[in-house]
């Protein structure tokens, strides 16, 4: 006695959940690349060999705007903000951290003078520094 199946399995599969996937992960991607590059402002950084571990928790950019004027970044801010206020802005940031860490990004036309003075703000309130650069 054989018995026959009245319903066939259907072979096909919908595509609709797999668009709706794949348009989740490219928002995924979007929205994850734009957090790996903190810095928005181009900097043409120094080249160094040497390499530090080290996790800063804020930044500091110094722009030369190449007319002898230089601006002030707070975490890659776009705003520049006077370097009067730098200090006040990096105590704020690094009021609450057990190893207040924060790192330098400058144009490598910027002149050691500016460097030095951030680095004094550093120094005066007992926080690490990292000087940023390219690896070459």
């Amino acid at each position: 006695m054989a018995i026959k199946r009245t319903i066939k399995a259907d072979a096909t599969t919908a595509m609709s959940s797999m668009t709706d996937i794949v348009f989740l992960l490219l928002i995924f991607f979007l929205i994850t690349s734009t957090l790996i590059n903190p810095n928005a402002l181009k900097l043409l950084l120094p080249k160094s060999t040497g390499q530090v571990a080290a996790k800063a928790t804020t930044s500091v950019s110094i722009k030369d705007w190449q007319d002898g004027n230089y601006s002030f970044h707070i975490d890659g801010n776009e705003t520049a903000i006077p370097f009067e206020e730098v200090e006040d802005a990096l105590i704020e940031k690094l009021q609450n951290e057990d190893e207040p860490t924060f790192s330098i990004f400058a144009d490598e036309t910027v002149p050691v003078k500016e460097v030095v003075a951030v680095m004094n703000i550093a120094k005066r309130n007992h926080y690490k520094v990292i000087m940023a650069t390219s690896p070459e």
